[in-house]
């Protein structure tokens, strides 16, 4: 018989009970499932099972948390849980949790622990996040370009095992450098293990490296990642001198996140948009595209308006103002489509998600839809000077709009169930469903209003 997934269903049980049974189940589960629970979490309940972790998992859920997570648990933290959870993170992960921290406390941190680790990582907070610096490592292992084979490993050996627990990226391989400590090749593992020990490093090695400074954006690291199909890529200061490397996997990660930020801010939100903010932050994220948009739509209705004949019914007239509707529906309905089709390639949407970010998105939409039908109402009442066929405009584009955010989310949510790409009918597909059928409620609950009326 088969078990039953873990969920945070099961995690929420076990806050409910003692800490021993807490601290069972977080061992029998991958800390990334955890840390995605946690992002649904009260602080409350995080700090709560943070802190029935020994240093060793704490250091590996916060490198597995989103920041809204890490925050809070790191505001929390004491001097002692600093310092446990350091020894057992690597220089950058460190880095980048300190900075969260106030001055204060991470000066108390970092006088705690090796004064040689405590320099690199002072070193490692002055650099943006969004730089080779702010990427970097500065734990690695280095080693002169003349030594033998065989004394180069008991050399890495002495390096990467300190007093302070292991040093080094996980899966390194070493820099050659020259004496003023210049990188001037990279040996992998592979090549140390498969050569002869009197062999010297420079037959070995692999001399054709690029470099990039500390102060240079992360994604011209990651094109030199991709152009150069580089495993690390080495950080020289002025001097050249080697100061730190990048991984592959964060260049990797920082193409992940330029192709998002593009993505999104293609459709007209915001780059840090997802699923578990507020409804009125992404409102606030997604609004200021849609005021061009109206105010495009209401001078084609005023210049179509203009070639009408005078006596015009208000049905006809109605009609003007689809290339407004057509517009914001479009703009809503991809947005939300293009918002929740990266949640679910990034994993952030899960099934027990589904209704709670489908209503949140609706939401949205019908936030975004009242804000653009008092808008579309000011614009109507100024061309026509009728304010029944205002209040129609106004009303029917309120609803409209809501509608596309229903389609956008809608077939998005529905396309994994059906074995279908979301991302296929978050195209053309949807601008067609969403344009025909906005278009047909808007001119229905017009008329609708207008005849009552």
């Amino acid at each position: 018989m088969e078990e039953t997934p873990l969920d945070i269903s099961e995690l929420k049980l076990r806050l409910a009970g003692g800490d021993e049974e807490l601290t069972a189940f977080c061992a029998e589960v991958h800390f990334a499932d955890i840390a995605d629970w946690l992002q649904d979490l009260s602080e409350e309940e995080c700090w709560r099972v943070f802190s029935v972790l020994d240093a060793e998992a704490r250091a590996e859920l916060l490198e597995y948390s989103e920041e809204a997570v890490r925050g809070p648990l790191v505001d929390r933290m004491s001097d002692s849980d600093f310092v446990g959870v350091l020894h057992e993170m690597q220089a950058d992960d460190v880095a980048d949790l300190l900075s969260m921290a106030n001055e204060a406390t991470t000066e108390r941190v970092l006088r705690k622990i090796d004064f040689e680790r405590a320099q690199g990582l002072r070193e490692l907070i002055h650099y943006p996040p969004d730089t080779a610096g702010g990427l970097m490592t500065t734990e690695f292992a280095t080693i002169g370009e003349n030594t033998r084979i065989g004394d180069a490993i008991k050399e890495i050996k002495k390096q990467v095992q300190t007093d302070e627990g292991p040093s080094g990226e996980d899966g390194l391989g070493i820099w050659v450098v020259d004496e003023a400590g210049c990188p001037v090749g990279f040996v992998s593992d592979r090549d140390l293990l498969s050569h002869s020990i009197h062999d010297t490093v420079h037959e070995v090695m692999e001399g054709d490296i690029k470099t990039v400074t500390p102060e240079q954006d992360q994604e011209e690291v990651a094109l030199v990642f991709r152009k150069y199909g580089m495993s690390e890529v080495p950080v020289v200061d002025r001097g050249g001198a080697l100061i730190g490397v990048v991984a592959f996997e964060y260049a990797h990660e920082v193409l992940e996140e330029e192709a998002s930020e593009d993505i999104l801010r293609l459709v007209g939100t915001s780059p840090d948009e997802h699923t578990r903010l507020p409804v009125l932050t992404r409102v606030k994220h997604r609004l200021p595209m849609q005021p061009l948009t109206v105010l495009g739509g209401l001078l084609s209705a005023w210049v179509l308006d203009f070639a009408l004949p005078e006596d015009t019914g208000s049905g006809v007239r109605i009609l003007t103002y689809i290339p407004l509707i057509i517009g914001l529906a479009g703009n809503v309905g991809i947005q939300s489509s293009a918002v929740l089709v990266r949640a679910l390639a990034t994993g952030e949407v899960t099934p027990d998600r589904e209704r709670a970010v489908f209503t949140s998105e609706v939401l949205v939409g019908t936030v975004i839809g009242l804000l653009c039908g008092i808008a579309a109402f000011v614009g109507a009442h100024l061309i026509e000077g009728e304010l029944p066929f205002a209040l129609a405009v106004g009303f029917a584009i309120a609803v409209s709009v809501t509608w596309a955010s229903v389609l956008g989310s809608g077939i998005t949510l529905l396309c994994p169930r059906v074995k279908i790409d979301p991302a296929i009918a978050a195209g053309p597909f949807l601008i067609t469903v969403s344009d025909v059928s906005g278009s047909a409620i808007f001119v229905t609950v017009a008329h609708l209003l207008l005849t009552s009326g």
